[in-house]
């Protein structure tokens, strides 16, 4: 008879530091750098309204499936040769429906939605079948099971419907999903789970919602690189290239610069770092992902069309990409230490304003304008940082 406790992680002593991220866990993320990709260039395929919210909508999906597993992994060893294979499993399901994007709402509407629930339900319930039964997780997943099928059902049954009917279903599906962990997991008889009952390593948790916004930076910087090499390095491509690359430098230092490090140590050092978990990774770390995404968007049209204006939506990917990254930083960071930086939204709220003047200079000028702007504040921040000066306090 097997030890149910031999697929845990041993959680390290207090003040030991973080458990260390696994080859396992690095190699199941591969599968989301295609995913992250497939959502880049949904954006562009469909440069409309309903197009941006199709997108957003198979985002969050993508990143719903990605942290859910991240979850479990703070919980299970990938030592373990089951736990692997669980991994395994589940990285084979995210592939389908990473390949199956484009068509979901068309002729993959099957595959996946199949390809998903079979991912949610069966990851839980192979997390419960790895717990005793006397062990307090065993009713944390058994409520991600109830939850997982009962969100199911509604995924499947969209996909067997007209596509135009689909999201009268896939909504709801969705939505049962997103309210589920704070409703915390109701069940009738049972009330709600605690995120004190969550048990995470938070050092551990940060790291690898931190390297997942490394695979969304990396993302932007290939398809540029992938976009100005195909259309031929001319002087202006290559100028479109640089303040592409520019602006996702700028990304990357006002995530890592101070708030992920700041948070990090907040969600090690937290009473109850499930909370953390839930708030300020697995919901705010959607804002950030879909402004990165939007911005890779918004630089392959920059290096494919340097100078042409953008109008509609293209503007709004251009200069909503980056806002909604700021957005989601400061939300995240308030979320996980309680501090806010006002210089964010007030950045944020700056590129919102640059729309009207969008139509009338060429992309290529606008996105120097947000990465000149986006610059300034890092720079402003890394000083901030330098001399120890609090960004806000949240009262």
């Amino acid at each position: 008879m097997h030890d149910p406790s031999r697929h845990l992680r041993p959680r390290a002593a207090a003040g030991a530091g973080s458990q260390r991220i696994t080859e396992a866990e690095l190699f199941f993320d591969l599968v989301y750098v295609f995913a992250v990709t497939q959502l880049s260039h949904l954006v562009l395929d469909d440069l409309s309204l309903a197009g941006l919210a199709r997108a957003g909508f198979l985002l969050v999906v993508v990143w719903w499936a990605w942290i859910y597993t991240a979850w479990m992994t703070n919980w299970f060893d990938p030592a373990s040769p089951r736990v692997r294979a669980v991994l395994g499993g589940v990285m084979l399901a995210s592939l389908l429906v990473a390949a199956s994007l484009p068509g979901a709402f068309d002729q993959n509407g099957l595959l996946f939605a199949g390809a998903y629930v079979a991912l949610q339900v069966g990851r839980n319930v192979a997390a419960t079948s790895l717990l005793a039964q006397d062990h307090r997780l065993r009713d944390v997943f058994e409520r991600l099971v109830l939850w997982s099928v009962a969100s199911g059902v509604l995924w499947l049954a969209g996909a067997a419907v007209d596509p135009d009917q689909r999201l009268l279903l896939w909504i709801p599906a969705l939505a049962i999903e997103l309210v589920a962990p704070f409703a915390g997991y109701w069940l009738p008889g049972r009330g709600r789970a605690r995120t004190t009952d969550y048990d995470i390593e938070g050092g551990h948790f940060a790291e690898r919602c931190h390297l997942f916004v490394l695979i969304a930076l990396g993302e932007s910087i290939v398809v540029a690189g992938a976009t100005a090499a195909a259309g031929g390095l001319s002087f202006t491509a290559t100028l479109a290239l640089v303040v592409a690359f520019l602006e996702t430098l700028a990304l990357w230092w006002l995530y890592f610069g101070t708030p992920a490090e700041r948070s990090r140590k907040a969600v090690a050092e937290s009473d109850d770092p499930g909370r953390v978990a839930r708030d300020a990774y697995t919901y705010a770390h959607l804002l950030i992902v879909g402004g990165i995404i939007a911005m890779a968007a918004g630089n392959e049209l920059l290096i494919a069309h340097p100078s042409d204006p953008q109008h509609g939506v293209g503007t709004a990917i251009v200069l909503g990409g980056p806002a909604l990254f700021l957005l989601g930083v400061d939300l995240f960071q308030w979320r996980a230490t309680g501090r806010f930086s006002v210089g964010r939204l007030l950045v944020a709220g700056l590129i919102v304003a640059l729309l009207p003047l969008a139509p009338h200079i060429a992309v290529l000028a606008l996105a120097a304008i947000v990465t000149a702007i986006l610059a300034a504040l890092a720079r402003w921040e890394l000083r901030a940082a330098a001399s120890s000066r609090p960004i806000v306090a949240n009262p």
